[in-house]
């Protein structure tokens, strides 16, 4: 009976795992973030889908946005543990206008396409400069705001061209960002001082490590109007990009819906609008028109 049973059984096994592989797909929880991964089809390359759809994040009632912590005045946790700032009063209105709830998930700039491609959040609004090599890996939507690079050093020293910078020299940096990207391609002889988080680089820098600091020129200006004894000497380097919300590559239905989002704000002038709330008090009215993209329309200066 017992050498019955076992034939049985096996022959059971043999069966479902049959019909396993001959099964076209298979679905699992990718965590409690309410993403999924599928994985399709059998004998064929696997495609997991990390992202959640328009439709499902609507149904979940919450929307995880990525946002910086630490970076004031665009991204950052307030006093009273709030988040404020530019891009996350862009995400105050993408929850409210979605009719969800949001779940802010504090991210690094070196973590921002990681965060998507692991559906651990469904947008990322952290200063993400759009370049070719990040749209290999995730979609931008419409932009809502110009930046370029830019290099800020003490007024004991300002740098005013990277050829200042002496074969000793080091500039900081943050992992993850353009300025990191664009100096060790174009200039690969200049030391760099690489930090993970803007508030170590911040620091680091106050502390009188690295000749400079190279980040967007909307941080550095920032910093040097804030911190007296610092001047960007360099205000623009390599070529003015923009700023724009990212979703998961191939998540179409959420990228359209911010598409049609970011075109609807601009006729109401969300964006000075939110300038003038979160910005002004950093860099007055003067960059006001030249930062601000409004309804995705960058205009040729």
């Amino acid at each position: 009976m017992k050498t019955r049973f076992k034939t049985i059984a096996a022959g059971l096994l043999l069966t479902l795992g049959i019909a396993g592989i001959a099964s076209c797909s298979t679905t699992a929880s990718a965590g409690n973030d309410g993403a999924t991964a599928t994985t399709t089809g059998a004998g064929s390359a696997d495609t997991k889908v990390v992202y959640r759809t328009l439709d499902e994040i609507k149904a979940s009632g919450t929307v995880n946005i990525g946002v910086f912590s630490d970076k004031n005045p665009f991204g950052y946790v307030d006093e009273n543990g709030e988040y404020q700032g530019y891009d996350v009063y862009f995400a105050e209105r993408i929850g409210k206008d979605l009719g969800v709830n949001i779940n802010y998930v504090s991210t690094e700039a070196a973590s921002r396409v990681e965060y998507l491609e692991t559906g651990k959040v469904d947008i990322v609004l952290a200063n993400f400069t759009v370049t070719e090599e990040r749209a290999q890996k995730v979609d931008f939507a419409l932009p809502y705001m110009n930046v370029a690079l830019g290099v800020v050093s003490p007024d004991s020293r300002v740098i005013t061209s990277l050829d200042d910078i002496g074969e000793n020299d080091q500039v900081i940096v943050i992992s993850g960002t353009t300025a990191e990207t664009y100096l060790a391609a174009n200039n690969p002889d200049i030391k760099l001082q690489k930090y993970d988080t803007y508030a170590n680089a911040k620091n680091a820098f106050e502390n009188g490590s690295g000749v400079a600091w190279a980040n967007d020129n909307t941080e550095v200006i920032a910093f040097s109007l804030q911190n007296p004894g610092y001047t960007v000497g360099i205000p623009e380097l390599g070529s003015q990009d923009t700023i724009a919300p990212a979703v998961s590559k191939g998540n179409e239905t959420l990228l359209n819906w911010l598409n049609d989002e970011i075109k609807a704000l601009g006729t109401e002038n969300f964006f000075h609008a939110d300038y003038e709330a979160t910005l002004v008090d950093t860099y007055g009215l003067d960059y006001e028109n030249s930062l601000v993209v409004e309804g995705g329309v960058v205009k040729q200066n």
